[in-house]
């Protein structure tokens, strides 16, 4: 449950950032006071990118509009020409480019568990829109629509939810970020470089996922030692007539407690195996059945310490009745029925 929870978590969060990464820029800009994982606001005024392509080192400036689309889901509405020259051109995977303002673009893993194919029509929005193309992932959002259609599913005529910038030398990036801080123009406005904004991209920086995770962890920590105590509580009783012949034929109290605590420490390593070989199957399911929103990754690095947690619960839970099992009078395990 551990390495499964972590694992889409950093799942989701690193989809994001290969998302991000695939616009091509160089320098992002955001709204002012907007939130990491906002999907929707679209305040910046359009007139800004004459603004910001007027700016020395800055060859190129485009935005997008984001529209929710579901839970952790939008589509992003571009100008095709701006955002192929910055990013590259769209891999398409079956059909085409967008020719019309109703036709709408998917992302291949998308399209695949929502099952929609090329040519088909779909409704969102209590619109019927024409799948003209699916694309290879990693390009800013899931479903993808002309600039000026998504404005105004948005209502956001001439607003952007984000401005990216395309500078002429990579050297000079840092130079254009402080010159625009420094504009009293751009006073309030979120500026990062590329490498600011992937960094924002973290367990620590999403509000209170980490204290999700770790609420979460506590109480399969705590469930997991209740449930290996009353096994091991449950064990210990079906096992008191052997006990009491181990301590009849001169077992020694420590020599009881160790077959019964190496005992748990076995079952608890192969627990631990099978937990990590379980996350495998997690990933498969989540991957391709949990929604286009969600996304595992294999965490290694969490092997040792879900391996850990469960060697050390378990040691926990297995004290109490092995303590209890080694202080019984020989003759009153004999004689328990």
């Amino acid at each position: 449950m551990i390495l499964t929870l972590v694992g889409v978590s950093r799942g989701v969060i690193e989809e994001s950032e290969r998302r991000a990464r695939g616009v091509g820029a160089d320098i992002w800009v955001r709204p002012p006071a907007s939130s990491l994982i906002s999907f929707s606001t679209a305040s910046m005024p359009e007139k800004l990118l004459s603004f910001f392509e007027q700016q020395e080192h800055v060859v190129l400036a485009t935005g997008s509009v984001n529209h929710g689309a579901g839970i952790l889901e939008s589509l992003g509405g571009i100008d095709f020409d701006k955002f192929e020259r910055m990013s590259g051109r769209f891999r398409y995977i079956q059909g085409g480019p967008i020719t019309a303002p109703h036709h709408i673009l998917l992302e291949d893993r998308y399209a695949a568990q929502k099952n929609y194919k090329v040519g088909q029509t779909i409704r969102l929005w209590n619109r019927d829109w024409y799948v003209v193309g699916t694309y290879e992932s990693g390009k800013l959002a899931r479903m993808i629509l002309p600039l000026r259609t998504v404005q105004e599913l948005a209502g956001a005529e001439g607003k952007l939810s984000q401005i990216f910038l395309k500078v002429d030398k990579p050297e000079n990036i840092d130079k254009v970020v402080a010159a625009l801080k420094a504009n009293p123009a751009l006073a309030g406005y979120p500026i990062y470089s590329v490498d600011e904004w992937m960094s924002l991209f973290s367990v620590d920086r999403i509000p209170a996922l980490r204290q999700f995770i770790m609420v979460v962890i506590t109480l399969g920590i705590s469930v997991g030692f209740l449930v290996v105590f009353l096994s091991m509580y449950t064990s210990v009783l079906e096992r008191t007539r052997e006990i009491g012949i181990l301590k009849s034929l001169g077992a020694s109290k420590t020599y009881i407690l160790s077959i019964l605590i190496r005992e748990t420490a076995i079952l608890s390593l192969v627990g631990a195996a099978l937990g990590v070989c379980a996350t495998y199957g997690t990933r498969w399911i989540v991957n391709n059945y949990a929604g286009p929103a969600f996304s595992q990754i294999i965490v290694k690095d969490w092997w040792p310490i879900t391996a850990g947690i469960a060697i050390a619960g378990s040691l926990l839970g297995t004290l109490y009745p092995a303590w209890k099992a080694v202080r019984q009078d020989a003759l009153e395990a004999l004689s328990y029925d």
